[in-house]
C-alpha cells in the first residue's frame, strides 16, 4: 500500500511540474490562477487518496491480525477437543488411527474371506456336477464283464478211469507234475475231474495244458510229463506275449517295448479278488482315454499309463516294494515318458498326482474295481468291511463323523476341533492305521484320512 501511495504522489508532482515549468512565457495572469487552481485541487484530491489507501491498509492489516488470531484460537480449541477425546477414549491419536485402520483392514478380510468361499462353493458344485456327468457317459460307453477269476482250474476228463493212471503207482506220477510244476493236483470224488489249485496263474496254467497235453497222448509216466511240461513251458512264454499284445491291441496303444507286452501278458494269469488284471487294465485304459477326451487332457498318456499302472504285479513276487511304485521304475527303464510313469506311480497315492492324466488314472483304476460285478467280493463281505473300518474309526474318542470312501480303499475320519488338536489328529491317523491293519482283511491299501475344521460364523443382525 505505501508503494503504491509513493507512486501516486510521484505522478501528481510530474504532473504539477509540468504544468508550471511547461507553461510558455508570456502567458496571461488569468491562465496562471487557473494552473495554480488546478494544482491545488490535484494536490488535495491526491491527499485524499492517499489517506483512503493509508485507512484501507490499517484495514487489511487489521483483518489480518484477527484472521491469524482466530486461526490460532481454532488450532488450540482443536488441540484441546483432540486432548479431551484421548482422555475420554484412553487412546491417542496415533492408536486410535492404528485401531480404525486395522479395523477395516479386518472387515475386508472378512468379505475376502466371504466372498472365497462362496466362489469355492459354487466352483466345487460345478466340478461335481460335471464329474457325475463325465463318470455316468464313460460307463455307460463301457460295458465290461463281471468277474469269473479263481485260484483253481479244472481239467475234465473223458472217464473216471483217467484219474488212477494220473496218480500212478505209488503215486509217482501225480508228485512229479507238482514237483514240476508248483501246482496241487486234487483227485477226488468229483465225477469226470481234476482240480488244480495254485495262486500262481502262470504255473497253474501250464500245468492245466500239460496235463491236458499227457491225456491226449495216452502216455503218463514221469519221463513224459517232464518232456511235456518243459515242452509246454516253451509255449507259454510265446503265449504270453500273444496275449500282452492281444491286451495292448485293445487297449489301443502302440510302440510299448517287448518286455513290456510280455510283462502285461502275465497279468492275463492274475487276478486281484476275482478280477483278471489284464481285463482290468484294458478296462481302465479304455475309462481313462474317454475322461481325457471329455477334459481336453492327453488320450494318449492317460490310455498308456492306465494299461500299465499295474504293470508291476507281474513281478513283485520278484521285486519288492509296492507294486505302484515298482510299474513306474519299469516303465522308466524301458523307455516311457515321465509322464506315464508319473500316472502310474500316483495311482494308488504312494506319489502324490501332479498332473491331470495321473488323476484321470486314478478315477479310472477306481471306477473299474469298485463298479458292481468287478470283483468277486459278495455283497455281504463288502458290507461288512464298509461298517467295520466306520466302527474301528468311530470307537476312538474325540471322533464325530467316519466316511468310508472308494469302494473300502479310503476312510476319512471327522474329528471335533475342541478335543483333538493337530498333534492328536496325527497320531489318530497312525493308530487307526495300525488297528485295521491288524483287524481286517482287505486288498490293496486303504488310506485313512483324518480332518480337523475349525469353522468361524457370524450373523449380520
Amino acid at each position: 500500500m505505501e508503494i503504491i501511495g509513493a507512486a501516486a504522489l510521484i505522478a501528481v508532482g510530474i504532473v504539477v511540474a509540468a504544468v508550471l515549468y511547461g507553461r510558455p512565457h508570456g502567458t496571461a495572469p488569468a491562465v496562471a490562477d487557473r494552473d495554480t487552481a488546478t494544482t491545488t485541487a490535484l494536490q488535495a484530491a491526491l491527499v485524499e487518496r492517499g489517506n483512503a489507501l493509508e485507512r484501507r491498509e490499517q484495514a487489511l492489516s487489521q483483518r489480518e491480525t484477527e484472521l491469524t488470531s482466530q486461526r490460532e484460537s481454532l488450532a488450540t480449541s482443536q488441540q484441546e477437543a483432540e486432548s479431551r477425546l484421548e482422555v475420554l477414549a484412553g487412546l491417542s491419536g496415533a492408536k486410535a488411527k492404528e485401531l480404525l485402520l486395522s479395523e477395516i483392514e479386518e472387515q475386508a478380510r472378512h468379505d475376502a474371506a466371504r466372498r472365497i468361499r462362496q466362489i469355492e462353493e459354487e466352483t466345487k458344485r460345478d466340478a461335481e456336477r460335471r464329474v457325475r456327468n463325465i463318470l455316468s457317459v464313460c460307463m455307460q460307453r463301457l460295458a465290461a464283464g463281471h468277474a469269473a477269476e479263481t485260484t483253481v482250474s479244472v481239467v475234465q476228463l473223458a472217464a473216471d478211469d483217467m484219474k488212477g493212471r494220473i496218480i500212478g503207482r505209488e503215486g509217482r506220477n501225480i508228485r512229479a507234475l507238482e514237483n514240476l510244476t508248483g501246482v496241487d493236483f486234487i483227485i477226488d470224488d468229483t465225477p469226470g475231474a481234476v482240480v488244480l489249485s495254485g495262486f500262481d496263474g502262470v504255473r497253474r496254467e501250464i500245468a492245466r495244458l500239460t496235463l491236458e497235453k499227457l491225456l491226449s497222448d495216452g502216455r503218463i509216466h514221469p519221463a513224459r510229463i517232464e518232456e511235456m511240461y518243459y515242452q509246454t513251458k516253451s509255449e507259454m512264454e510265446s503265449h504270453i506275449v500273444e496275449l500282452g499284445e492281444q491286451g495292448a491291441f485293445e487297449a489301443g496303444v502302440q510302440g510299448l517295448h517287448p518286455e513290456l507286452v510280455r510283462l502285461l501278458g502275465r497279468l492275463r494269469f492274475r487276478t486281484s479278488y476275482g478280477q483278471n488284471v489284464l481285463a482290468h487294465s484294458v478296462e481302465v485304459a479304455q475309462l481313462a482315454a474317454m475322461m481325457a477326451h471329455e477334459l481336453g487332457a492327453s488320450a494318449k498318456t492317460a490310455r498308456r499309463a492306465a494299461l500299465l499302472h499295474d504293470i508291476g504285479k507281474s513281478v513283485t513276487h520278484e521285486i519288492e516294494g509296492p507294486h505302484a511304485l515298482v510299474g513306474g521304475d519299469l516303465a522308466r527303464k524301458y523307455g516311457e515318458s515321465a509322464a506315464v510313469a508319473h500316472a502310474m506311480e500316483a495311482h494308488h497315492n504312494e506319489v502324490e498326482p501332479q498332473t491331470i492324466e495321473a488323476v484321470i488314472v486314478q478315477a479310472a483304476d477306481a471306477l473299474s474295481g469298485a463298479r458292481p460285478g468287478a470283483r468277486g467280493e459278495s455283497l455281504e463281505q463288502y458290507v461288512k468291511r464298509l461298517r467295520d473300518l466306520e466302527q474301528i474309526a468311530t470307537r476312538h474318542p474325540g471322533v464325530d463323523k467316519v466316511y468310508a470312501m472308494q469302494a473300502g480303499r479310503e476312510i476319512r475320519v471327522m474329528v471335533a476341533p475342541g478335543a483333538i488338536d493337530d498333534d492328536a489328529a496325527t497320531m489318530l491317523s497312525y493308530e487307526i492305521a495300525r488297528e485295521i491293519e491288524k483287524e481286517l482283511e482287505y486288498p490293496g491299501q486303504i488310506k485313512v484320512t483324518v480332518i480337523r475344521e475349525s469353522r468361524a460364523v457370524e450373523y449380520a443382525r
